[in-house]
């Protein structure tokens, strides 16, 4: 089951786990999709694997199967450098 982590990697965003902003790679490492396609140009930084829009969970699956609450920030943000 997805974590659905809830911020951006790169620049800290909240992202719900309703938020159609989301992408994950299939390592589940989250961004905005500013971040991924601005900064990024849709591939993780940690994997060099795509991103692709995260699902997102409905309301009632949430009671049962929580989102992730674990916060995952890059120190040094997702500059071109890194």
């Amino acid at each position: 089951m997805l974590e659905l982590r809830p911020n951006c990697e790169c620049c800290d965003k909240d992202l719900p786990p309703e938020s159609t902003e989301a992408v994950i790679c299939t390592f589940e490492c989250t961004f905005c999709a500013e971040c991924a396609e601005s900064v990024l140009n849709n591939f993780c930084p940690n994997c060099s694997g795509n991103l692709v829009p995260r699902p997102i969970r409905p309301v009632a699956a949430l009671k049962n199967n929580p989102a992730s609450t674990t916060r995952i920030l890059k120190e040094r943000g997702c500059g071109a450098n890194e």
